[in-house]
């Protein structure tokens, strides 16, 4: 038996009251961190991590071009000038000391070069902040846990597929719903995905209860796992760390527009390590106060939070 079913059939008796409050965080909101099928590149950054990482990468990128221009330029100089036919009688010399220092130098500047604005963005990365709002996200096969430290909400959060039981008979979701093949795109897996307000291309990256954040505050995320490593990734944001059994780590965030975002594990964790995506929402400060409030009075059922609310995809560049 499948877990999501277990914490699903666990949860049944407290559903229907809670839909009347599942668009209070997402407003149209876009799907922005979202994979493209053939595209390249990074995804549209959300945060000022992100920004420096992308800065960082193209810039490494227009060094390392350089590097293999001349390397490449060079060694067909070398092939035309000094071949047998070209260069009868080669040279009989051992070294020579200019040119020796030279490639030594020369590679430990750039290096230096890389260092000086490599090192600053990583020590962004890893000073925590005092966060604005501390998630504890704990990493389980295969699926993850939240807890809002400060607030005292906490809810598990799995993969949206044809096996996935909602609890809704209000709106035609009863025990004899239809379920399906697990983990496989099919008609019954896609509207499940529609129930939620997501559409088929969101399939394997939508997850029934999604991290409700607000757009322009310091968020802290506490990573462990309660069995093997796992890894907290959402590539939108720049942020990725691995969630270590026994030990807690964390990794901040600070996100810069409204939007829904996705992320995955990223450290293989068994047989169901791809099926434990991560979905984020961020949302105005006045959306997710009254979500907030309305969780902690119990008016909301945490994975039933904005399902049925518009989603919008953004526009790819």
């Amino acid at each position: 038996m499948r877990l999501s079913t277990v914490m699903n059939g666990i949860a049944a008796a407290g559903i229907a009251m809670l839909a009347s409050g599942a668009a209070l965080a997402q407003q149209a909101l876009e799907i922005i961190g979202q994979p493209v099928n053939g595209a390249m590149g990074f995804q549209p950054a959300a945060t000022e991590l992100a920004d420096d990482i992308h800065w960082l990468d193209g810039m490494i990128l227009y060094i390392i071009t350089a590097i293999v221009i001349f390397v490449t330029a060079l060694l067909i100089y070398v092939i035309l000038r000094y071949n047998a036919k070209a260069n009868p009688t080669p040279a009989r010399f051992t070294h020579n000391s200019p040119l020796e220092v030279a490639w030594t130098i020369i590679p430990v500047v750039i290096l230096v070069f890389i260092g000086a604005f490599s090192l600053p963005i990583l020590f962004k990365q890893q000073e925590i902040p005092v966060g604005d709002v501390t998630i504890k996200a704990t990493g389980n096969q295969w699926y993850w846990s939240y807890e809002y430290v400060d607030e005292g909400i906490s809810f598990d959060s799995y993969l949206i597929d044809a096996d996935y039981k909602i609890d809704d008979e209000a709106a035609g979701w009863g025990d004899d719903q239809e379920m399906g093949t697990p983990m496989v795109l099919n008609d019954i897996a896609i509207k499940k995905l529609e129930y939620f307000g997501y559409s088929r291309e969101q399939f394997l990256l939508a997850t029934d209860t999604a991290v409700v954040v607000p757009v322009g505050k310091v968020v802290v995320v506490q990573v462990t796992a309660s069995d093997v490593i796992h890894s907290w990734k959402v590539p939108a944001f720049g942020v990725m760390q691995d969630a270590v059994p026994g030990r807690t780590a964390a990794l901040w965030f600070k996100a810069e527009k409204e939007g829904i975002f996705f992320g995955q594990c990223s450290e293989i964790c068994g047989q169901r390590h791809a099926y434990m995506p991560i979905t984020v929402k961020v949302v105005s400060e006045a959306a997710y106060a009254e979500w907030l409030a309305k969780a902690k009075a119990g008016d909301v059922k945490l994975s039933h939070v904005m399902a049925d609310a518009p989603v919008q995809v953004a526009a790819n560049d």
